[in-house]
């Protein structure tokens, strides 16, 4: 309110100013005097006068007053004219929920966490054994360095009595060979990411004629990650010693616990197959009671 009559009496001082200024153009202008004037002038400049007087008149003039607007009711239950306004409200509140949980839910579902392959799951358990730990100025190096060894083949050595085969012992062998086919899905991840040897003891030439056949039936060297010369026969439980050691692997998967003792020294990590959970022994021998549990297959 206050501003409109600020405004008002400003505009008021602009007509007085410009009323001023146009009667002394008028009496520069003409140099009217009043015995030159006739009846014409003077009716003209009195009218000009008349029209300043009413404006200054109406922007003086008071405010009227101002109609008082009707106080707002409760919402009353019983008033259709409220509920509608209330209705629509809660409908678009309804609609924008249910809008923000449908995009709540597509989020969810984007950052999901998915679930590793097999194949992921072996690479990830087996590089292990290539990873270098490194901090300071070498860093940089450290990186380089694991980035050039994951890509490389990692080296696995296994028997395979208990662990592909469900034979328990060299005697069995020279009766019948059965592979276990539960751990063929895992052993043919392992061909295509590692280097990998199989090795057992046997009695006789007999038995690993068998034993080549059953695996070649049961398609291990299908993949190309496997071949027949990568399977090793001795005939001393100290003869596969002295085959992982040759050889050096990243890995060693045994069911002896005696031959997993001896190469704990030489070989970084060993898995050790048995149906009974053992304490570890030392910190790089891992326990599964099979090679498919190892990895989450069952």
């Amino acid at each position: 309110m206050a501003d409109s009559n600020s405004s008002k009496e400003e505009l008021l001082q602009l007509i007085k100013r410009f009323g001023a200024y146009l009667s002394v153009k008028m009496s520069t202008l003409f140099s009217i005097s009043s015995q030159n004037m006739n009846t014409r002038s003077i009716g003209a400049i009195a009218g000009f006068a008349v029209a300043i007087v009413f404006t200054w008149r109406l922007f003086r003039s008071p405010a009227g007053p101002q109609r008082r607007q009707p106080k707002r009711q409760a919402p009353s239950s019983s008033s259709s004219g409220v509920n509608s306004p209330s209705n629509s409200t809660l409908t678009t509140t309804a609609v924008s929920s249910s809008e923000d949980t449908r995009a709540q839910n597509v989020v969810d579902e984007f950052f999901q966490p998915v679930k590793p392959t097999l194949g992921q799951i072996v690479r990830q358990k087996l590089s292990e054994g290539r990873k270098l730990i490194c901090i300071g100025e070498h860093r940089q190096l450290c990186i380089f360095i694991n980035k050039f060894m994951l890509k490389a083949s990692v080296q696995v050595t296994c028997r395979l009595l208990g662990v592909i085969l469900e034979e328990s012992s060299p005697e069995e062998l020279q009766k019948q060979v059965t592979v276990k086919y539960s751990v063929l899905e895992v052993l043919l991840e392992i061909t295509k990411y590692c280097d990998l040897y199989l090795m057992e003891r046997v009695l006789d030439d007999e038995t690993e004629n068998k034993v080549l056949s059953a695996l070649e039936d049961a398609g291990v060297f299908t993949s190309g990650g496997l071949v027949k010369d990568k399977v090793l026969f001795c005939s001393t439980e100290n003869g596969r010693t002295s085959f992982v050691r040759q050889l050096e692997p990243d890995w060693h998967i045994d069911t002896n616990p005696e031959i997993i003792f001896q190469l704990s020294r030489f070989i970084k990590y060993q898995l050790h197959i048995s149906p009974t959970r053992s304490e570890r022994a030392t910190s790089n021998v891992f326990n599964s009671p099979s090679l498919e549990q190892f990895f989450g297959c069952v």
